[in-house]
């Protein structure tokens, strides 16, 4: 039996090989800070890109997009602005994107990249 573990991290195996044919470059896997947690940290082209995977078994609790909430926005902001302090030499342009894996029976995964899913509000920064 799969447990939500190994279907995130199957999700993440899918969203990432897919990110890397479309010539996303991978910095990080799973970022943990006590902000929060991003899942793939990548370049493209000019851009440091944080990458939230969405992974679901079905679409009964709606798209996995759905679920990147104000709340998880503010959590991956937060999480980011951790990333580029650590690492002050990947300061350049960021975007935060999301990708959707969506495991419906027993055929490959529907993967759908969202770039530039949403932008940083000025109170999710934290200084």
């Amino acid at each position: 039996m799969n447990t939500r573990r190994d279907i995130g991290a199957r999700g993440e195996d899918r969203a990432l090989a897919l990110l890397q044919k479309e010539g996303y470059r991978l910095r990080e896997r799973n970022y943990r800070t006590r902000l929060g947690e991003i899942d793939l940290v990548a370049e493209e082209g000019e851009y440091l890109v944080f990458v939230e995977v969405k992974t679901r078994t079905g679409l009964d609790r709606g798209l996995p997009r759905e679920a990147v909430d104000t709340r998880k926005q503010r959590r991956l902001v937060r999480a980011a602005y951790h990333y580029l302090n650590a690492h002050p030499e990947e300061a350049r342009p960021c975007r935060f994107d999301v990708v959707e894996v969506t495991f419906i029976g027993s055929g490959a995964p529907e993967v759908h990249v969202i770039r530039d899913a949403f932008q940083p509000r000025e109170e999710d920064a934290v200084w």
